[in-house]
């Protein structure tokens, strides 16, 4: 007898490449076990080199999608990838304040590679309409600064600018160490409950890599729609993320995509 799948929705942006955005949280969702459904939010003209034009859809196409997926599918969860303008967040906001799932946030704002995939007042509309609604907001160093507008460049500045962004409203703040300096580059921090939880890195993998922050919160929305608490699904997601960029392969010329094909470890 076959176990239906909890369906875990992705709002973001589309990667041709296949490394990051919808197509890697596919990829993602489907290895941690879930039915992954998709709206675009923005299109990009992209390789594994790096970003060379991106068209952000009408906020009109992508509240008529959601309506639309959501007045026939039920998701168990939902993450959030590049949204693209002010205008498309706040759509995404409405939607989220109807929900009874919830959201990781993933502000993808500044990719490592080419143009901006946001344009306009992006960061403050976050703080008005996204982070007060979210489960989680998954920020890397520079963006948790543009949130708590702090210089974030050690452990100690990522635990100020998690409480500050907590503040803005978001339930579970998780700010990555890939980008912090020194020793403490891969610790990750996690804000939960009001409780800060160091999660050191259990290898650090070095190499050119893209799609990681949207493989990481793809598997975390997916652990969450499986039944898992905050932090075991941050746990186990960043687990399965060490692997799979262990075992990342190259697909083009540029930087290596997440092996999204890794096996998942459940084990606690």
């Amino acid at each position: 007898m076959s176990v239906a799948a909890p369906v875990v929705l992705s709002v973001a942006g589309s990667d041709p490449s296949g490394g990051a955005g919808l197509q890697a949280d596919l990829k993602t969702i489907h290895q941690h076990g879930g039915y992954g459904a998709a709206v675009p939010t923005l299109i990009t003209v992209q390789n594994t080199k790096g970003v060379e034009a991106v068209e952000v859809l009408s906020p009109d196409l992508l509240r008529a999608q959601l309506s639309s997926l959501l007045a026939d599918l039920k998701p168990a969860a939902a993450k959030t990838g590049a949204l693209g303008s002010r205008a498309v967040v706040h759509v995404v906001g409405s939607i989220m304040a109807e929900s009874d799932f919830p959201w990781v946030v993933d502000p993808v704002w500044l990719p490592s590679r080419g143009r901006p995939l946001a344009r306009g007042d992006v960061v403050e509309a976050y703080k008005e309409a996204i982070l007060p609604r979210a489960a989680l907001v998954t920020p890397n160093a520079l963006e948790a600064g543009l949130l708590a507008e702090m210089p974030v460049r050690s452990i100690a500045d990522a635990r100020t600018a998690a409480e500050r962004i907590a503040q803005l409203g978001s339930g579970a703040v998780l700010v990555k160490g890939g980008h912090l300096e020194g020793p403490a580059q891969g610790t990750d921090v996690l804000l939960h409950d009001g409780v800060i939880i160091e999660l050191a890195a259990t290898e650090l993998v070095s190499g050119r890599f893209h799609g990681t922050g949207c493989a990481l919160s793809a598997a975390i929305a997916t652990r969450l729609a499986r039944g898992d608490d905050i932090p075991s699904a941050v746990a186990l997601a960043k687990r399965w993320l060490s692997g799979a960029l262990r075992e990342a392969f190259s697909v083009g010329q540029g930087a290596l995509p997440v092996n999204h094909l890794w096996p998942v470890d459940d084990k606690p």
